[in-house]
């Protein structure tokens, strides 16, 4: 049953609606602050472990000096840090809510790209939105391996003779973590933001004591010494530089991406109160470090604590990649989530870990995918050091995607074209210059998520084009409701007793699998339900909107039911809000039996169409989806499936 949407409110209406939201969601409460700690910046906040050392060494290696190269570095990760994440992302992106909820696909829906026909601006626009999307699914499996190798190789400093076990401990760590995946994160989340809390304070504490000791390092505040330091030391240089510095910021599309989960002003409050000053502190202090001892490139962050607190520290710096990496995880569980109810992928498993928590959901098939990824990635490049070739460029296209789509939303909403242009062109350009310098490490490991979110794009365009394609076969063999009910008038059918419940993919027609019923059984329910599920562009639609009933003939009704792409689709609670609303007489829904069409995808290369490897991919992704009546909460007992081929 594949999912459709309803048109996209008006944008006044849209963006009204989203201030509200955030409004009531973006309240500034202590526990949501503290919550975000641990969710939003996991990421962000363990890249002190790798960022400052590797935009260092990308300087030396091009045949500047450490102490040149630690002051340019520092000044260049403090403005990336106020530009890309403070400015752009903390004052503006998080503006473009879609009632309240961020992220690539929330952007996708509130733009109303879904609805897209072929060969328009918005049908581009589509490609482009998944193509972010996917992005993420590359971030995903890099994130959790750069994390954890990076505390891990924190042993190396006092006890150099461990540094082959740091693979072995690295992929253990990451085995574990994606192996408690289906007892949820409820127990655990308790924990992030006080783990995280402690995290950010010793990041500052650690980066205030080295700040002490070499003051001179205060002088890379000037935006100018970053400038210059690119400016002298050559293109090749500062292009390394840059994309190496580059991996302070990722993570800082997180805050976009969980703006549902905690609100704006909460993100906001945590960014600028706690995690931006301890970042800067800290970034700040491995720079003094390496002006007083520039010995300590191997490993300034871990060089910065006295060695008496080593060993606590990497057990504090583990706590909190694995705290990252869980962060990104359930990221990806989201967005997996939001892509299946959106139409972009098929239905796949999903369980809700936590009742009371609706975005607490583990999704089998997507966790253990991203686990052999993330270890390939473990195995593959052996140290934080390689990774960091591979990591950096996913998300600098991403960020580019976001900030594209985010003025167009703000073009959408009534904002000044001169002023969305100039903006968001000046972000833009910042985008470019980083993913440009990103692009010179594909060689050295960029092509890894690339290659990644290339597999999910070409899946998720595929299931869409696909799904269009099933759509107007089933349209030219579907018949109207008046066509129907007439021939039923001139048959003489047998009527069973009970309720049929036949699920639809269409609010009009009958469905294939009940004209094909009739057909071959000459027998019909006493009671007939047409029961269609759409996700709306909205995250949630209230529950007295839930379900439209129209009467189509003497004990035969069409049932329309409504949800949000953040919402969890099930066909019982959808009746029994039709009941409730007294829409639908309540003996409707008792001894019922719920038919489902069970298509079976016949690739037809001389058809129009897609090219006949991705029709025949695309019969596979169709073969192997969740189950319709499972997807939509039906108990398997009252399911019946009617097989019907259909040609694409």
């Amino acid at each position: 049953m594949s999912q459709s949407l309803a048109p996209a409110a008006a944008p006044d209406a849209q963006a009204g609606a989203g201030d509200d939201a955030a409004s009531q969601k973006g309240r500034l409460k202590p526990a949501l602050v503290f919550g975000a700690l641990g969710v939003v910046y996991g990421d962000i906040g363990t890249s002190p472990l790798y960022a400052f050392k590797e935009a260092v060494k990308a300087a030396t290696a091009g045949g500047a000096s450490v102490l040149e190269a630690a002051t340019g570095a520092v000044s260049l990760i403090l403005w990336s840090l106020i530009l890309i994440v403070s400015l752009k992302y903390a004052v503006l992106i998080l503006r473009a809510d879609n009632k309240g909820e961020g992220g690539i696909v929330a952007m996708l829906a509130l733009l109303g790209a879904r609805q897209a026909r072929h060969g328009t601006w918005k049908a581009a626009l589509l490609v482009v939105g998944l193509i972010g999307a996917a992005l993420l699914y590359g971030d995903g499996a890099i994130t959790p391996a750069i994390s954890v190798l990076s505390a891990i190789e924190g042993l190396k400093v006092d006890a150099p003779a461990l540094g082959h076990f740091v693979v072995p401990i690295t992929i253990a760590i990451l085995v574990a973590l994606f192996a408690v995946q289906h007892k949820g994160v409820a127990a655990i989340g308790r924990v992030f933001g006080p783990v995280m809390l402690v995290w950010f304070v010793v990041l500052a504490g650690l980066g205030i004591v080295g700040i002490l000791d070499k003051p001179e390092i205060l002088a890379a505040l000037n935006p100018l010494r970053a400038v210059e330091f690119m400016l002298h030391a050559g293109w090749h240089v500062s292009f390394a530089m840059l994309g190496a510095a580059f991996l302070a910021v990722t993570g800082g599309e997180a805050m976009y991406a969980d703006l549902g989960h905690f609100g704006a002003m909460p993100i906001r409050a945590a960014w600028f109160v706690l995690v931006l000053p301890a970042l800067v502190l800290n970034y700040f202090g491995q720079g003094a470090l390496l002006l007083a001892s520039p010995d300590a490139l191997e490993n300034p962050f871990f060089r910065l604590c006295p060695d008496w607190g080593h060993y606590p520290l990497i057990a504090l710096a583990t706590l909190a990649t694995i705290i990252a990496s869980q962060a990104i995880i359930s990221g990806v569980f989201s967005l997996t989530q939001q892509s299946v109810q959106l139409g972009f992928l098929p239905a796949m498993r999903i369980v809700q870990t936590a009742k009371e928590e609706r975005g607490q959901i583990y999704v089998p098939m997507v966790n253990w995918l991203l686990a052999a990824a993330t270890l390939i990635a473990v195995v593959m490049f052996g140290s934080s050091d390689a990774l960091a070739g591979a990591y950096g460029i996913a998300v600098s296209m991403l960020m580019a995607i976001t900030t594209l789509l985010a003025a167009l939303i703000a073009l959408r909403w009534g904002y000044n074209p001169i002023l969305v242009f100039a903006v968001n062109g000046v972000f833009l350009a910042i985008d470019a210059v980083f993913f440009a310098a990103n692009s010179v490490k594909i060689l050295e490991g960029g092509w890894f998520p690339l290659v990644l979110a290339g597999l999910v794009a070409l899946m998720m365009l595929t299931w869409k084009k696909g799904n269009e394609l099933v759509e107007e076969a089933r349209v030219a063999l579907r018949l109207p409701e008046d066509a129907f009910l007439a021939g039923l008038q001139h048959r003489e059918l047998l009527r069973l007793p009970g309720t049929a419940a036949f699920l639809s993919a269409a609010e009009h027609g009958i469905p294939l699998h009940l004209s094909r019923f009739v057909e071959r059984n000459r027998a019909l329910m006493e009671r007939i339900l047409i029961i269609t599920a759409l996700y709306e562009e909205t995250p949630t639609v209230p529950v007295e909107q839930r379900a439209h009933v129209t009467i189509l003939a003497p004990d035969f009704y069409r049932v329309i039911l409504r949800y949000g792409f953040m919402e969890e689709a099930s066909i019982p609670e959808g009746l029994a809000c039709a009941v409730a609303s007294r829409h639908l007489p309540a003996h409707v829904i008792e001894d019922m039996t719920v038919f489902v069409g069970h298509e079976t995808i016949i690739p037809r290369s001389d058809k129009r169409g897609m090219a006949p490897w991705r029709e025949n991919l695309f019969a596979f992704m169709q073969r192997n989806a969740e189950r319709t009546g499972a997807f939509f909460g039906v108990p398997t007992r009252q399911v019946v499936e009617v097989g019907t081929e259909i040609e694409i």
